[in-house]
């Protein structure tokens, strides 16, 4: 009788504990077979995905505004003024040269290379060049980048940043076709744009950021590159990690945490340089001591072989500002420009 009664009491037992174990798994949606949270079940989110070259290709750029604000210089041949316009949700501020009296003046984006921000002010690495091209007629916009300037504050996430300056890019891009009517508003103002001549002029790491947008936007834009930044993400910005008081020690462990989350290769402009449409003009000089002049050279030798329409000046002696060699190297610059908006 006892043995029996236990038999029962062990057999509701096994009842009881497998109605239990099938009733959690169905509803509290975890496995008690495999010791997987529900974290781990769960894809890792990544919001720097949306940076992508190739996502940032198919992302549609809203068109804002762009605002002129101070007169802050006044040459015999232009005006130089700050200007504004929006990136996402965030204000981007930059430096306009304007030429006196001209009719259909094509737009010229300027981009800088890198500059520490203590040291920054506007037209730092765009200036000089920016007065040469507007003396020759062309309209120059030369965007701050967030962070800069009077620009809204850039992501606190270092890479998101670094990122940001496409989008800024491409939303300064979206907003030239309100140039014309802010020009107009200007005072004393005669001088129109021709929206449908746009070209680009990037040095150093500005070239790298050209570069990016060519193949993001796939446009016909003429482009000129002085001592472009042409290796591959993120060794472009990991080769210059001697100048930092940590060398590099902060950076790298970003780039490693970066890494670890997305495929590199697809934010890295050497893996898209299909997609160029432009014709490009590269300048470099063999005395540059921030861009190896062997880094053009086969970056060059790269484009030739994929058929892209590309010209290569080099200067003996050169250095990362193309000196002692720089009105040579602009004056070719805008015949560059010339040349394509005369077909036009």
């Amino acid at each position: 009788m006892k043995r029996n009664l236990l038999l029962f009491v062990t057999f509701l037992l096994v009842l009881v504990a497998s109605i239990v174990l099938i009733y959690l798994n169905g509803h509290r949606g975890e496995s008690l077979v495999y010791p997987v949270s529900k974290e781990q079940l769960s894809p890792t989110p990544k919001p720097l995905a949306r940076y992508t070259i190739p996502a940032l290709g198919s992302t549609p750029f809203s068109k804002s505004t762009i605002m002129f604000g101070q007169l802050i210089g006044e040459g015999s041949q232009f005006y130089t003024y700050m200007f504004s316009f929006a990136t996402g949700n965030k204000k981007a501020t930059g430096l306009a040269n304007i030429p006196l009296e001209t009719k259909d003046a094509p737009i010229i984006l300027l981009i800088r290379g890198f500059v520490d921000p203590p040291l920054y002010e506007p037209g730092i690495g765009t200036k000089r060049v920016g007065e040469a091209l507007v003396n020759a007629g062309y309209i120059t916009l030369a965007p701050d980048f967030l962070g800069y300037g009077t620009s809204d504050n850039p992501s606190v996430n270092p890479m998101e940043e670094r990122f940001e300056t496409y989008t800024t890019m491409l939303s300064l891009i979206a907003a030239l076709p309100t140039l014309p009517n802010a020009i107009s508003q200007l005072p004393k103002m005669t001088t129109t744009a021709d929206v449908a001549k746009v070209g680009i002029w990037g040095h150093s790491n500005g070239g790298n950021i050209a570069l990016a947008i060519l193949e993001i936007t796939g446009k016909t834009y003429p482009a000129v590159l002085w001592a472009p930044v042409t290796k591959p993400f993120p060794y472009s910005i990991l080769y210059y990690t001697d100048e930092y008081e940590d060398y590099g020690k902060k950076l790298r462990k970003l780039v490693a945490d970066f890494e670890d989350d997305y495929d590199v290769d697809e934010y890295t402009i050497t893996g898209y340089l299909e997609w160029i449409s432009a014709p490009l003009q590269i300048h470099q000089g063999s005395a540059d001591d921030a861009v190896p002049k062997k880094w053009s050279d086969s970056f060059v030798d790269t484009l030739k072989k994929l058929g892209k329409d590309v010209t290569y000046f080099t200067y003996p002696n050169g250095d990362h500002n193309l000196n002692p060699s720089w009105d040579l190297a602009v004056g070719r610059s805008i015949n560059f420009y010339k040349n394509h908006f005369i077909s036009k």
